[in-house]
């Protein structure tokens, strides 16, 4: 689940620097502080779900 959520927050924020007209630089730094914010998200969902269900 953790790479689910690295991958979609990598992709999102690509495509919101992107839209800002960022440069090279800008996307790579959106993509890889929104995919590790993402990323920890889904680590504590997917520890919540393994935790509650049997």
């Amino acid at each position: 689940m953790f790479v689910i959520g690295l991958a979609l927050g990598a992709a999102i924020g690509a495509f919101t620097a992107w839209r800002r007209k960022g440069n090279l630089a800008d996307i790579l730094q959106y993509a890889a502080s929104f995919g590790i914010a993402f990323g920890l998200v889904f680590l504590v969902l997917g520890l919540i779900l393994a935790r509650t269900s049997m």
